[in-house]
């Protein structure tokens, strides 16, 4: 039996190189997905970039983490906002 033709491309004037489709299916690379491009000493090395975290959406989270304490009132909100506004500005953050 012989060998798989291996996957080839080429690349483009402007540098660009088109990975076959059956690859990216396989790899789960949909266009967008960012990549890190490495030298190594067998080639260069495409590897898919890990986000610090995946993107969300709020509703994708939303009440995921369990309520401490009970209800603020107004006046606590409001007291909690002025408190962070005043250490802000103590740091020449505002």
């Amino acid at each position: 039996m012989m060998p798989a033709d291996p996957l080839t491309t080429t690349v483009s004037t402007k540098g660009q190189v088109i990975l076959p489709k059956a690859l990216r299916e396989q790899l789960h690379w949909p266009a967008g997905t960012r990549l890190v491009v490495e030298n190594t000493e067998r080639g260069v090395l495409l590897r898919p970039l890990q986000e610090a975290f995946a993107a969300t959406r709020p509703e994708d989270v939303f009440g995921s983490l369990p309520p401490t304490g009970g209800p603020k009132s107004i006046d606590e909100m409001q007291a909690g906002l002025d408190a962070e506004i005043r250490k802000r500005h103590a740091r020449g953050r505002y």
